[in-house]
């Protein structure tokens, strides 16, 4: 199966196209640059370097947050518009997920952390096992900064993180993992590409401001 793999969660944009469990080309780029859009050029440059035709997609899989709001609302629209245009079903997987499956990892229970700024961090808890196949114990959730070691040791697991945290694995979520997490993209099943955003994780700084400023909640309506 022919999938186009797209992940924002960072500020780093990761664009993969599988064949089943095959990488036939991947790209990376950054997201913050306020002159360029460079996601979706890397989206072209992996479809050209797999030799496939953008028709010949048979799944389209997103990285669904939490993580950067702008970087994730990007991915999306990117994801949602070649899924509509192709007839394309769309899936979403965690992207804590693809960082755990990002890398090689040894058998053993990791937390996978992503830097939520405002001194938190996404977390959420995983098992690996001999195959490397990837299993979610615990869904993402906001922890403070200061606990996510205290969080890692009460459980036994490891820290798999891109941020500097003493003794952690690190790495960044990677599109290429989705050929690791075929059982979690699809037990939930496709997404209706019409309705379906990532899980941010919370409110968009913006929103934060507006609605304090404002004193009632933004419509999104």
């Amino acid at each position: 199966m022919i999938t186009l793999a797209i992940d924002a969660s960072t500020y780093d944009g990761d664009v993969a196209v599988l064949d089943d469990g095959r990488v036939l080309a991947e790209r990376r780029t950054v997201m913050r640059d306020a002159l360029h859009e460079r996601l979706m050029p890397a989206v072209a440059e992996s479809l050209e370097a797999a030799g496939t035709e953008i028709s010949r997609l048979e799944r389209v899989v997103c990285g669904a947050g939490p993580g950067s709001f702008t970087s994730l609302r990007i991915a999306a629209s990117i994801a949602k518009g070649i899924a509509m245009a192709t007839d394309t079903p769309l899936y979403a997987v965690s992207s804590l997920a693809l960082l755990v499956g990002g890398t090689t990892l040894p058998p053993g229970r990791y937390v996978a952390a992503l830097d939520a700024l405002r001194g938190e961090f996404y977390v959420a808890l995983y098992d690996v096992d001999r195959s490397e196949a990837i299993v979610e114990i615990e869904p993402a959730r906001l922890v403070a900064a200061d606990q996510v070691e205290t969080l890692a040791a009460s459980v036994g697991a490891a820290i798999v993180t891109p941020s500097d945290i003493a003794g952690a694995v690190r790495a960044s979520p990677r599109a290429r993992a989705v050929a690791k997490l075929v059982h979690l993209v699809e037990r939930g099943g496709s997404v209706d590409v019409s309705a379906w955003e990532p899980a941010y994780g919370r409110l968009a700084e913006a929103q934060v401001r507006w609605e304090a400023v404002h004193g009632v909640p933004l419509s999104t309506q």
